[in-house]
């Protein structure tokens, strides 16, 4: 089983992105695969085992070594700086880092802001390159409802098409920065494996620029 290659991938959307990528590169992904509640799966004809994370844990995965390669968020990279190569952008699941609340409400004042984020790492970095001072409060999910409930002046999150705010009556004040989903790689799993690495990564980058395979 040391040939194999394992793979990390977020569930949801990235993973039916991802999924669909791997299929166009020529690897062929049972039918079932798509609709699987295990946590790791096997293809044994691509010498291919993958584990299923949550989005957050997949750049752990990869750095310590239990997976060889990985999908994940730049927004996870960003947050996490884990010891691993990020080799391809995939260019799926495109989104971005932007700063939110209740209009009016962006908490410019005397006493520092409450920024709610997932993000506390990125969100401070943000903050002190625009010399503001802010205080930052770590949440792990429904971001939005903290200016709604008076917990946060603001809020640090990822938009996609912009419903969520909007349907909870949030606008938008700064974009951030651009996210995709990003191919990563433990180091010594590149240096083990480098010919199944590259062959997928060449794979991977023929059909991410539109090339013929």
């Amino acid at each position: 089983m040391s040939n194999m290659l394992t793979i990390a991938m977020p569930k949801g959307r990235i993973f039916d992105e991802a999924a669909d990528l791997l299929r166009k590169a020529g690897y062929k992904l049972p039918p079932e695969f798509d609709e699987s509640r295990k946590l790791i799966l096997e293809v044994p004809a691509e010498k291919m085992r993958f584990i299923l994370a949550k989005p957050m844990d997949v750049a752990t995965y990869v750095e310590h070594g239990v997976a060889d390669i990985g999908i994940a968020g730049k927004d996870v990279m960003l947050e996490e700086e884990r010891d691993v190569y990020e080799v391809l952008d995939l260019k799926i699941s495109e989104c971005y880092l932007a700063v939110a609340g209740l209009p009016g409400g962006s908490g410019t004042g005397a006493v520092a802001p409450k920024v709610a984020t997932k993000y506390p790492g990125v969100a401070s970095s943000y903050f002190r390159e625009q010399g503001e001072q802010v205080e930052i409060i770590k949440l792990n999910g429904s971001i939005e409802l903290a200016p709604l409930i008076g917990l946060a002046d603001r809020i640090v999150d990822i938009v996609s098409t912009g419903r969520t705010l909007k349907e909870n009556g949030l606008v938008e004040f700064e974009k951030i920065c651009s996210i995709t989903s990003r191919l990563i790689v433990n180091p010594v799993s590149y240096r083990m494996k480098d010919e199944q690495i590259d062959e997928l990564v060449s794979r991977l980058s023929a059909v991410v620029e539109g090339e013929a395979l």
